[in-house]
């Protein structure tokens, strides 16, 4: 039988969400949990993985497990043995083909800044002092959506058959001393909104021109790319299913 894990973590204590030889990662910590409660091995997939230091608000996996389970009663022995930087929502009853990485149909990002210095957001936020004209990088955010090959945000050498993806949102919101980006498609390469974020910031500090952008993503180069933002300031907000 197939089970959905809803579940949220901070990621500054983690080398991302998956299980490395030598780097703790929130999938080993909750697949030995599991293992522990359920006395049996173990293996959870999830929607997608998050890098090092990056945030979950929302984030899907299921595992297999050929016994009944008393979903309420797992979640809470989870929530007592896990730390307090991993939190579990709810564990769902799915159908046997269901698929917590494949099945996402869209799945939603933001990018977090503050351009003030404050002591309680130093690992939540990124601290950015610079005037930027957001504006200008809201009118590069429209550009995205007339292009589906995002192989210039791409980390090099990664698994994938494909850089394409459909981004349904982007763009950036101001409040006081506060940015946030949000960004949503059906799917997202590996370092591909942190890519993103710095460029855009590289158009909001005029250095580069929304013809540059659009020059930018038809190379497919990632070296003609922005830089990478610090990857504490991004989170995992949202993921959507057809059937949940």
């Amino acid at each position: 039988m197939r089970h959905f894990i809803h579940l949220a973590y901070k990621g500054t204590n983690y080398h991302g969400w998956q299980s490395q030889p030598n780097a703790i990662s929130v999938q080993e910590v909750l697949e030995k949990a599991l293992q522990i409660i359920l006395r049996k091995s173990i293996a959870i997939v999830a929607a997608g993985r998050t890098d090092a230091g990056v945030h979950a608000k929302e984030m899907y996996a299921h595992f297999d497990f050929d016994e009944i389970i008393d979903v309420e009663k797992l979640v809470k022995k989870l929530n007592s043995f896990l730390p307090k930087d991993i939190a579990i929502f709810k564990i769902i009853k799915v159908h046997d083909t269901a698929h917590a990485r494949f099945d996402a149909v869209k799945r939603t990002y933001q990018y977090h800044i503050h351009t003030q210095k404050n002591a309680f957001e130093c690992n939540d936020s990124w601290y950015f002092v610079q005037n930027i004209n957001i504006e200008k990088m809201n009118e590069a955010c429209k550009i995205l959506f007339a292009y589906t090959d995002f192989e210039c945000f791409s980390k090099i050498h990664t698994d994938v058959n494909t850089f394409d993806c459909k981004i349904y949102e982007a763009f950036w919101q101001q409040k006081e001393n506060q940015l946030v980006f949000t960004i949503a498609a059906d799917r997202f390469l590996r370092n591909m909104v942190r890519a993103i974020v710095g460029t855009l910031i590289n158009i909001g500090l005029e250095k580069v021109s929304l013809e540059d952008f659009k020059k930018i993503i038809e190379s497919k180069d990632r070296a003609k790319a922005g830089f990478s933002v610090p990857a504490h300031g991004l989170y995992l907000t949202k993921i959507e299913y057809a059937y949940l």
